[in-house]
Formats: structure tokens, sequence, C-alpha cells
């Protein structure tokens, strides 16, 4: 549903400033480095997560410094909504993953449902190694046994957005990660 320009204004004027746009990018930084320390020699396959890895991965692929391929997933369990239902899976890879080092990238680990599935999957369909990179981890008890590999920075479990986070299907673009008011959830 979309929102109203009133609307989107009033979101962002009550939402709290978690992290600035410098600090994401220094959080890419160290984020690429330790990717890079394990990465670097298995020229790997790249799989975002649509939609809200998009930026992630397009802020995190220039600071990669090795051979790589790029692909994309898309499972989701939001559909615009704030709280998460059954996993749909909208498309798997088109780039056969068996015998790949595959790098999973996602804008959040909250519940880890998604990811977990995604992880799976590759390693079902002969994967020969899966890392998961995410730029926000939610500091929270998880349903499922998952966690990430490699993690940008850990958050209140809140509901964030910018750098690809969304509220709503809104905010993606916000430059920095801000906890929506308790008011908007």
């Amino acid at each position: 549903m979309k929102m109203t320009r009133g609307q989107y204004d009033a979101v962002a004027a009550r939402a709290e400033l978690l992290v600035s746009g410098e600090e994401m990018e220094l959080t890419l930084d160290r984020l690429a480095e330790s990717i890079g320390s394990v990465l670097a020699d298995k020229d790997p396959l790249v799989l975002s997560v649509m939609n809200g890895a998009v930026i992630a991965v397009g802020r995190l692929l220039p600071r990669l410094r090795f051979p790589l391929r790029v692909d994309y997933v898309h499972a989701t369990r939001y559909r615009g909504a704030t709280r998460g239902g059954s996993l749909e899976w909208l498309h798997r890879p088109t780039e056969p993953v068996r015998g790949e080092h595959v790098l999973v990238v996602d804008d959040i680990l909250d519940e880890g449902i998604t990811l977990h599935n995604i992880v799976n999957a590759c390693l079902e369909d002969g994967a020969a190694s899966v890392h998961c990179a995410v730029l926000v981890e939610k500091e929270r008890e998880r349903a499922c046994d998952f966690a990430a590999d490699f993690v940008g920075l850990r958050l209140p479990d809140r509901y964030l957005y910018g750098y690809g986070l969304d509220y709503k299907g809104y905010f993606r673009n916000a430059d920095g990660v801000f906890a929506v008011a308790d008011a908007d959830v």
C-alpha cells in the first residue's frame, strides 16, 4: 500500500537515527575485509537476497577486490508487511550453485528463517560451501539456530530501515539506519 507524502514525512520525523551513513560506510569497509580474508581465493558466487540486499551488495561489491560472480535469490516472508509470514520463493539462482563457493548477502538477520532456508537450499543444490553476510543483525533470540558468518553490525531488536532495510516498502534509500517509532510499528 502506498504512503502519502504526509505519512512518509511523519514516519521519518518520529524515527531515531541509530547509525549514520558515514558509520555505515565504515561498517561496509570492515565487512568487506572480513569477507576477503575468507573468500578472496575462492572465486565465489555472490547471491544478493532481493530486495533488501540491493543497497548492501551495491556498496559492498566494489570493496571486494577479488574475482567473483553475482546472481540473486528472492525468497520473502514479509511482502511489504511489518511481520513475517510463510516463506515464498520468487526466484532461485539462475546460475547453478553446484560445486560453487557461495556468499549469500542480505540486509538483515532478524528471525533467521529466510536466510536459513536460502543457505540450506544452496547446500541441497550442491554448493561446495555457503557463507552468509548481513549488513545488520538484530540482537534477539531466534526461532531457528542460524548465525551469519559475517556481520556488519548488531543493533537492538527494533523495526529498522535504511541502507536497504525497508519500512512497508519505503526508506531503503535512507542515509543511515533508523529505528521506527513504536507508534508506527
